[in-house]
Formats: structure tokens, C-alpha cells, sequence
């Protein structure tokens, strides 16, 4: 991508980086004095008691504490960005689908480009999720901003972003995904023009790998391709806007100084990215269709075992090669909520209507599959080995119904006659002639 940006390799490690020599305590976490005239802090992304597999916490050494990164907070617009238990509008049980919101001519930032979709669950009880789209037309410059009511997943879908952390530089275009833990601060720049994509907002556990099951020790994704990044800090004393999301308000607040200046950290608890196309899908060799979860990137689980509270779920390039199958995904209805996205290609079970930056809902226990021209071009065709190429669809799929907002329902990019689309199917019911 152009940039010189480093970073750690491997998934959920307890890394450790420093921009300065010696910046990093040797054997304690918090020394009496630390170097530099340093500040050591913890930030905790788990109780402290969980286990151990479990617990999330990374050691910060800071220019200046965060107690200091404060002042007095007045509330700001959240312009379309919504929060659960969000109920705006009572929408009739249907399949919905969009096509993409424009990116705007007006000035736009990371944060004033944020439109709600739909939110999930409840934020306050720390479970469920929202399903954002962002596009920005500006860099963020001398504004900061974290989260606190939930982590977020950015899936870029036009446009290259520089996330400048806490932690250090995150570099991430189309075909990639960065995850931004819940009270990490960061900074959004545009790298090359306008930009747009997908966010998942997660209310609940911390994303982490799904296991694996049967499938064993390798393939879907693996640790070592995630990428955290190094650390660099600013040490700039001029003023910096700080925006906090906290309890589904946006509160803001002017600093003095970048809070951006960490120089050294370690531990698990830390912003990183990963590369999609380097996702290792498994799928059926024979016959019959396997179930979605084979494409599961990450997974934030809940106290049910095996029920998630968010997936996240990639189809990109693979091999279709089962015999007397339907290959795309079969007619079906699901406990599960799903919020689809589009990144490039053609998805193959809609292979009309659904375009790139479109998205689409299919709502727990609604029926939902592939369109009429899917149906019937794969009832039809020659099963021969097949690439599926150039193609990189998701799903944010939660166990709770996922509520419309205003902004969404009354949008008008919503395809209003989407719901329609199964009417198309044609009756092939033929049954034996009755015996005279």
C-alpha cells in the first residue's frame, strides 16, 4: 500500500513494542519511575478475574495519562449513528435490501459518515450489535475517538484507510479488516480519496477465532496473518478534539495535546487487521451444500456454548466442485439474523441487484435464498469443477433480531420491491399421471 507501516504477526499473542529503546519496564509492569518520565497504565478488556485464556488487558507506557486526555464533556450530534435497544420504526416481517448509499459531496469524517443500518441486543447489557455504513469524504485532523460501548470491525469497501491508534498505524483498503477494541483511541485518515465500507459495532465478547471442530489445525483463518500494529506515539501540544461514544451518546470534549502517545506497550488487548484474501475456506468435496459457519472468520461468543452473539463470515474466491448438489446456498430459514455486504464480484445466490457498498437483511425465522436466475442457472448447469473469482460477499450474523432504523427504512436506497423477489419462482411440481 504505499506506507512503511509495521506490524506484529500472530492472533490473541501477548505482544510487546516500544518506540524508544528501553521504554518497555524489564520483569514489572510498573515501575516506581519509568523511563522517559513515562505514565505505565493498563487498559482492561476483560474482568479482571476471567481466566486466563480469557483475560484481555495490554500494559500502555504514555506520555501523559488518560486521566488527563479529559475535560469537560458537552454532547454532539450523533447525526445517524444509532445505538441498541434502539426501536425507531415497526417494519412487517420481510426479506430488505439495499443499494449503496452515495458517498456525499458535502465534508464528511470517519465519525460524521456513520449511518446506521440496524442494531441488535442491547448495549447497556453488553450483548448483541449494530451494522453501520460509513462514508467519509475527509481525514479526521486533530480529532481522536474511541468507543466504549462496543469494539468495531471495519470492512472497507471503496477507499483506503489509515487508523492512527494507540497502539500504532493500522493501513487497510478493500479486501481487508481491521478491528478496533472497545476504549481504544484512534484517529481515521483517507489515503487516496473518498471512502466507504461496512462496521460492525459489537456490543458483546470480544471477537476472537472460532475453534475449529473436525476441521482440525488448519485452514479458515489462521493466527499468523493477523497483523498488530507497532508502537508509535505523537507528541504534539496543540489542540485535539476527543470524541467519545459512551452509552449510545457522542460526547465531546478539546485537549490540549494528542492523546495518541503511547511509546511503548505489551499485552493481548490491542488493534489489528487482517487480510481476507488470505482466508483458507473449506467445503464440501462430493455432494450436498455445507453450512455457512464453514466461513466463519471470527466468532464473538455469549454464555450459550456454540451460539454466537456475533459472526463474522467471508465468501471469497474458492473451488465449487460437488456433485449432484444445488451449490449456492439453499432455501432456508435460520434462528440466526444476517446482514450481508457486498465488498466486489458478484455473489453467487443473488447475482442480480446485489452490487458492491449494496447490503442486504434477512431477519431471525424469515425465509430467504438464492433469486430466480440463481435457482434456476444452477438447477441447470453443467457440474464441472467451478472457481468462483473476483468475489468477496460477508455476513454479520447475530443470534438477535436485527431492528431497522429510520434512516434505513425511510432510505431511498432501500429496494422496495426486494421482498418480492421469491413470488418470481416458478411451480415445477410435476407429479405421475393418475392411472385411468
Amino acid at each position: 500500500m504505499g506506507t512503511n507501516t509495521i506490524y506484529n504477526s500472530g492472533f490473541g499473542n501477548g505482544f510487546e513494542t516500544e518506540a524508544l529503546p528501553g521504554a518497555l519496564p524489564v520483569g514489572r509492569n510498573s515501575p516506581q519511575r519509568c523511563a522517559y518520565g513515562l505514565y505505565a497504565e493498563q487498559l482492561s478488556g476483560s474482568p479482571f478475574t476471567a481466566p486466563r485464556a480469557a483475560n484481555e488487558r495490554s500494559w500502555l507506557y504514555r506520555i501523559r495519562p488518560t486521566v488527563q486526555h479529559w475535560g469537560r464533556m458537552e454532547k454532539c450530534d450523533p447525526l445517524w449513528w444509532r445505538t441498541a435497544s434502539c426501536l425507531e420504526v415497526e417494519l412487517p416481517p420481510a426479506p430488505m435490501r439495499w443499494d449503496p448509499i452515495p458517498i456525499p459531496d458535502s465534508s464528511a469524517s470517519f465519525i460524521e459518515g456513520m449511518h446506521t443500518i440496524t442494531t441488535a441486543g442491547d448495549a447497556g447489557a453488553m450483548a448483541g450489535m449494530a451494522a453501520h455504513i460509513y462514508c467519509a469524504t475527509r481525514s479526521m485532523e486533530k480529532e481522536t475517538f474511541y468507543n466504549a460501548d462496543g469494539e468495531l470491525l471495519i470492512v472497507p469497501q471503496q477507499g483506503e484507510l489509515r487508523l492512527r491508534t494507540e497502539f500504532g498505524v493500522i493501513d487497510i483498503e478493500p479486501g481487508e479488516i481491521a478491528v478496533i477494541p472497545r476504549g481504544v483511541k484512534f484517529r481515521a485518515e483517507l489515503l487516496g480519496g473518498p471512502a466507504r465500507g461496512y462496521i460492525c459495532e459489537n456490543y458483546g465478547g470480544k471477537f476472537t477465532l472460532p475453534e475449529r471442530g473436525p476441521i482440525g489445525a488448519n485452514c479458515l483463518a489462521n493466527p499468523r496473518d493477523f497483523l498488530t500494529p507497532v508502537a508509535a506515539y505523537e507528541d504534539k501540544d496543540e489542540p485535539t478534539e476527543l470524541i467519545v461514544k459512551w452509552a449510545g451518546a457522542l460526547w465531546k470534549t478539546t485537549l490540549q495535546h494528542s492523546p495518541l502517545d503511547v511509546v511503548a506497550w505489551h499485552g493481548n488487548y490491542a488493534p489489528y487487521k487482517y487480510d481476507l484474501r488470505r482466508f483458507s475456506p473449506v467445503g464440501p468435496l462430493l455432494f450436498d451444500h455445507a453450512d455457512p459457519s464453514i466461513f466463519t472468520v471470527l466468532t464473538s461468543p455469549s454464555e450459550t456454548p456454540g451460539t454466537a452473539n456475533v459472526d463474522f463470515v467471508c465468501f471469497p474466491d474458492r473451488w465449487l466442485v460437488a456433485e449432484d448438489t444445488f451449490r449456492p446456498p439453499w432455501y432456508h430459514m435460520n434462528v440466526m439474523s444476517e446482514f450481508m455486504g457486498l465488498v466486489y464480484g458478484k455473489y453467487d445466490a443473488k447475482p442480480q441487484g446485489f452490487v458492491p457498498g449494496g447490503f442486504s437483511l434477512h431477519n431471525t425465522m424469515l425465509p430467504h435464498g438464492p433469486d430466480v436466475d440463481a435457482f434456476e442457472g444452477a438447477s441447470l448447469a453443467d457440474l464441472k469443477p467451478t472457481k468462483l473469482t473476483n468475489t468477496l460477499a460477508f455476513m454479520f450474523e447475530t443470534r438477535f433480531l436485527q431492528r431497522v432504523t429510520r434512516y434505513a427504512a425511510e432510505s431511498p436506497f432501500l429496494q422496495k420491491e426486494y421482498a418480492d423477489y421469491g413470488q418470481k419462482l416458478q411451480k415445477h411440481f410435476c407429479p405421475p399421471a393418475a392411472k385411468s
